[in-house]
């Protein structure tokens, strides 16, 4: 692997992360959260400059239904994370506090509701690259040879995550927080740090296990009618 692929997983997986924790703040408080924020902010451009010529390959090629999708979905993981974080400096009141909005309840909902969709987006968005990550681990850790037993292991590990990742996100009330207008949003009483992250990894779980095998379901439907 080239020192620019490395680094894109890089900063694809620092910005995974920082999103992660940003979605526990009443765990971090406000003011790590803004700074946090500050930080996705600059990982985000470094990650719209290093993937710039994408940009102008949008409407080239050849339009298959996997890079429609694509598209789609990186247009809106695109729009969702510049409305968060324009709302994020709107409603600032450590980072951003010379910045005054007059009713920023309004701006405070868009916020939160951006931040849970653009969660959703990114973890469909990591399931259309699964694929391209599972072959970059392998180069990196040696392992080229296949292996039922591991494959077994790894398939009954997914579907463990996605069990837990549907009941979490009904404990954590997910589609609530999608859909209606709520600007605190809600909390579990008897949350921790650890058990966040579980939860939420879970949850992305079950977007990127859907994804990655709905795009292999999709690639071998194509492929079986080709030969057709």
């Amino acid at each position: 692997m080239n020192r620019k692929m490395l680094f894109k997983l890089a900063v694809d997986l620092a910005m995974t992360i920082l999103m992660l924790i940003e979605m526990a703040y009443y765990i971090t408080g406000n003011t790590v959260h803004e700074f946090l924020g500050v930080i996705v902010f600059v990982l985000f451009i470094v990650h719209i400059f290093l993937n710039r010529r994408w940009f102008g390959t949008i409407l080239k090629g050849k339009h298959n239904m996997r890079r429609i999708l694509q598209i789609v979905l990186n247009l809106l993981f695109l729009a969702a994370m510049a409305v968060m974080i324009i709302c994020g400096i709107l409603i600032s009141s450590d980072l951003f506090s010379f910045i005054q909005v007059n009713d920023d309840m309004i701006f405070r909902q868009i916020h939160v509701q951006t931040a849970y969709w653009g969660f959703i987006i990114m973890a469909v968005h990591v399931g259309f690259s699964w694929g391209i990550i599972i072959n970059s681990v392998r180069r990196m850790t040696g392992i080229v040879s296949t292996s039922l037993i591991r494959t077994i292991g790894l398939r009954v590990l997914a579907a463990l995550i996605v069990f837990y990742g549907v009941y979490a996100s009904f404990e954590r009330e997910i589609g609530f927080k999608l859909t209606v207008y709520n600007p605190f949003g809600t909390w579990v009483n008897d949350d921790t740090a650890i058990k966040f992250i579980i939860d939420h990894l879970s949850i992305m779980g079950i977007y990127i296990c859907g994804t990655h095998y709905a795009l292999k379901f999709i690639q071998r439907e194509g492929q079986t009618a080709t030969q057709k």
